[in-house]
């Protein structure tokens, strides 16, 4: 299940509370060493190099271990009990594919001493993949700040639960993609929290499989209000995304001048002309993908209206997110997903705001909106009804592409139609935005350039390989 986002001392507890309970500290640093070298295998190839820079604390100790579990690398560990040895020990070596910083735990608290960062400097200045062990060397895990100088790594590997610094915007060059090794032996967390981390295993075994005997009305109608003059392709990619989530029908409505360009496109969709009936039989509804320009004001009353008066959920994404009206209770649940940019301006406030705080931001739009929240972003944050904010584990930068939102906007929506998935709408939104994010890392894994058209096929396949 997700773990919560805890302090460094909520951490250091939960360590004592479990060699209070009789387990020592031996197997506990060598479950999390086998993370890391599990991660560090995963990010080098057969024969490359990998040195190891492993400080004093347990922090060093993971990192030693983490060398007895890797295979086939050339695996070089330095001791930095003495930072400048270190470093002449580090320099005087071939360049690594990989260096492993474990030179400082989440307990530092105080600018780091000036014999530090020539080492630190050094490693950044190298220009190879960098992993961090539980944190990245020099940041302050409970405020995110830098003590003076810091490792910047590509990817840290943290142990039981994120600690509320390596999730702060202001530490994000440094903390790289977050990896959560959660099963290290401790015993099960004594905190609780609003925040939570999504964990992978969250979503096993669902969502349930289909029911053999189910047809196309089994698995609900959603019905796409989308498109317009310049921005078709924004109605295409959430409709082709919405059918990987396997509704029964999407139905598609988008202006005139949208209708031939996104109706040539489809296949699969029904696709409408502005002026038809809406479904009465509609299970979910969708409402903003590329709804901009003069020609896309038509549809605004009627998202209201939606939006105030719809018996089934509705899911608004971007120009949508404009028209929606506040302070109103709704029949169904509603869902918004907007990106940092488009929550500023809901809120009148600035975009180093949102990102400053960004689980702050998504409550602020679940007060004034009424509604499910997903902030889209690095750790996307869904934000449910009950107060709680989960942190999404999943998804790289190269989802920072024009059309990324329009396809989980889809995904989402044909999720969310499906009636016999709508019990558990607040895992069902996480799962959406996770499998989103997994796909994008699976497509990054190994290749630098990938676009939508490898995404959209892969959704949907997730849940036969996590």
């Amino acid at each position: 299940m997700s773990v919560p986002v805890i302090s460094v001392t909520q951490m250091r507890e939960w360590e004592e509370a479990t060699w209070a309970s009789g387990q020592s500290a031996e197997p506990v640093m060598r479950l999390a060493g086998q993370a890391v070298a599990e991660v560090a295998m995963s990010l080098t190839d057969y024969g490359d190099s990998i040195v190891l820079l492993a400080g004093k604390g347990n922090n060093g100790g993971d990192t030693k271990y983490a060398a007895e579990y890797l295979t086939d690398r050339q695996v070089t560990l330095i001791y930095a009990a003495k930072p400048a040895q270190a470093l002449q020990e580090f320099s005087a070596g071939e360049r690594p594919k990989l260096i492993v910083d474990g030179l400082f735990g989440i307990g530092l608290n105080r600018p780091l001493a000036d014999e530090w960062p020539p080492l630190i400097d050094a490693v950044n200045d190298s220009e190879c993949i960098v992993l961090a062990v539980d944190a990245p060397s020099g940041l302050n895990c409970d405020s995110g700040e830098i003590m003076g100088s810091a490792i910047r790594a590509h990817l840290t590997v943290t142990f039981a639960a994120p600690k509320t610094g390596l999730i702060k915007h202001c530490a994000a060059e440094h903390v790289g993609k977050l990896v959560v090794a959660d099963d290290i032996g401790l015993i099960p967390c004594p905190h609780a929290g609003v925040v939570h981390w999504t964990l992978p295993q969250d979503f096993t075994d669902f969502p349930t499989p289909r029911p053999d005997a189910g047809h196309k009305g089994t698995f609900g109608h959603l019905v796409i209000i989308a498109g317009s003059q310049g921005y078709h392709g924004a109605a295409a990619l959430a409709a082709r995304a919405a059918h990987r989530a396997m509704p029964g029908l999407v139905s598609l409505f988008t202006t005139e001048t949208a209708y031939p360009l996104v109706a040539a496109q489809l296949q699969q969709t029904m696709v409408h002309p502005v002026g038809g009936d809406l479904p009465e039989k509609a299970t979910a509804f969708l409402i903003g993908p590329g709804l901009a320009g003069n020609e896309a004001s038509i549809y605004q009353e009627q998202c209201r209206e939606l939006w105030r008066e719809a018996k089934v959920p509705v899911v608004a994404d971007a120009s949508a997110l404009t028209w929606l009206p506040s302070g109103e209770s709704a029949p169904a649940p509603r869902v918004i997903t907007p990106h940092p940019g488009e929550a500023a301006r809901l809120l009148g406030v600035s975009n180093a705001e949102i990102q400053g705080d960004r689980v702050q931001a998504a409550t602020g739009l679940r007060e004034k909106f009424g509604c499910h929240v997903v902030l889209k972003g690095r750790q996307t944050v869904v934000k449910d009804l009950g107060g709680i904010a989960c942190l999404n584990e999943s998804g790289n930068a190269g989802l920072g592409q024009g059309g990324s939102g329009d396809v989980l906007a889809g995904y989402l929506a044909g999720l969310i139609a499906q009636p016999i998935l709508q019990d558990d709408l607040d895992r069902l939104i996480r799962f959406g935005v996770w499998e989103h994010g997994r796909v994008a890392d699976r497509l990054s894994h190994g290749r630098y350039a990938w676009d939508l058209e490898d995404l959209i096929p892969l959704l949907g396949n997730s849940r036969l390989n996590h």
